[in-house]
Parts: C-alpha cells; sequence; structure tokens
C-alpha cells in the first residue's frame, strides 16, 4: 500500500528555504534601496521681467522718387525812376523831341486797315449819321407831312380825328420804303398819311462806319379839327 504525501507536510519541509529566499530578496531591496540615489532637480528661477523688444524702423524709400525741389525765389524789381505818382490837380505834359525822327527813315512796313463790310441789312434805329430831310432831321420831314396832308371828308362828316403812327425806312439811296401803320382812329385817316409818305422827297441817307446804311424811322401824324 503506498503511502500518500499530505500537501501541508510538504509545504512544512520546504518552510526554510521559502524563507531563505524572502530573507534574501527583501535584503536585496533594501540595499538596493539605500544604494539608489535620486538625482538631483534644481529649480531656476525665471526672471519674469518684462524684456523690452527695440523694433528697428527701416525707412522705405523710392529710388523712382526725386525730392522736390526747393521754390525759386524770384525777385521782383520795381523801376521807380519811371513812375511817378501825381494828384489829380497835376498838369501832366509830354515832352517829344521831333527832332530824334528822320523824315528820310525807310518804311519798314505799312500797314493798311480795312474798312469793316456791314453785312446784315437790317435797318439801324441809331446811326452814326442819321439820314437828314432837306437839311433837316425828322421834325422838318413831320412838319413838311403836316403841311400836305389834307382831312379826309368822311372823317370830317362822321368826326374822326386822331393821331396816326407809321413806321418807314430811308434805304441806302435815300428813297423812303416800307411804310407801315402801327396806330390809326380811322382808315380814312392812315390812308392819308401814306399818300402823303409815298410822296417824300429823297432824303441824304444815313452812314455806319463810313458805309450807307439803311435806317428805320417811326413818325406820328397829327389829324385835328381846327375849331
Amino acid at each position: 500500500m503506498e503511502i500518500k504525501k499530505s500537501p501541508k507536510a510538504d509545504l512544512q519541509n520546504k518552510r526554510g528555504l521559502l524563507l531563505e529566499i524572502g530573507l534574501v530578496v527583501a535584503l536585496g531591496l533594501v540595499i538596493g534601496a539605500f544604494a539608489y540615489t535620486p538625482k538631483e532637480r534644481t529649480i531656476e528661477k525665471l526672471d519674469l521681467q518684462t524684456a523690452i523688444v527695440e523694433e528697428e524702423i527701416t525707412e522705405i524709400t523710392r529710388q523712382d522718387q526725386k525730392p522736390p525741389e526747393a521754390p525759386r525765389k524770384v525777385e521782383l524789381k520795381v523801376i521807380t525812376d519811371l513812375l511817378q505818382v501825381v494828384t489829380n490837380d497835376t498838369k501832366i505834359t509830354t515832352e517829344v523831341d521831333f527832332a530824334e525822327f528822320d523824315e528820310n527813315t525807310e518804311v519798314i512796313q505799312q500797314v493798311e486797315v480795312a474798312e469793316e463790310t456791314i453785312e446784315d441789312d437790317q435797318p439801324f434805329l441809331i446811326a452814326e449819321t442819321m439820314p437828314s430831310f432837306q437839311g433837316g432831321d425828322l421834325n422838318t420831314f413831320r412838319n413838311w407831312v403836316q403841311q400836305n396832308v389834307k382831312f379826309p371828308q368822311i372823317a370830317l362828316e362822321n368826326g374822326i380825328q386822331g393821331r396816326v403812327v407809321l413806321s418807314f425806312v430811308i434805304e441806302k439811296d435815300g428813297r423812303l420804303t416800307n411804310i407801315q401803320v402801327l396806330q390809326t382812329p380811322d382808315r380814312s385817316l392812315s390812308e392819308e398819311a401814306i399818300r402823303v409818305l409815298n410822296k417824300s422827297p429823297k432824303w441824304s441817307p444815313g452812314k455806319q462806319r463810313n458805309q450807307v446804311v439803311r435806317v428805320k424811322y417811326t413818325l406820328p401824324v397829327d389829324f385835328r379839327v381846327q375849331n
């Protein structure tokens, strides 16, 4: 019959061996603990002061642009020798020495002034030289008209009287043309005034810039009954 060993009895036999192994391991750990020296760590104190950073500013210039030129000084010289201030009461005389001019001096260029031509044929109301009638003016012609008009019989019978206003043009050759009635109390009076104007002698024409021009006139003719 085989005798069976109890597992508990087997452990009792190995107890000493296990204890020795445990001691060796514990001793090794203790030696290792003493042998280990931690590294020294140094904490450096940081300077938290704000560092001043200097920025270098580089000036950018264009090479193609030239600096503006300084303004030039302009000197004004006043010629006081030729100017003389005088009052309103001072009499100014101009002295010209005609001895300096030579009659035999050769003429370099002779300029001819051409007369200005008046192209517009519209009649003038006022000209430099107004037309004249028998050596007189418009009043002379009006007197001539008043002496030659006859009071129309039909106007006398109907008691019609008043002023007739007409306009006419003195042509370049002195003729009286373009008679127009501007105002009339009755047709019989205006027809009589037109009849007399059509018999007018020639005038001396008017002139503008030494040229004969047409001139327009306005003439009142009165028809009054003398009491």
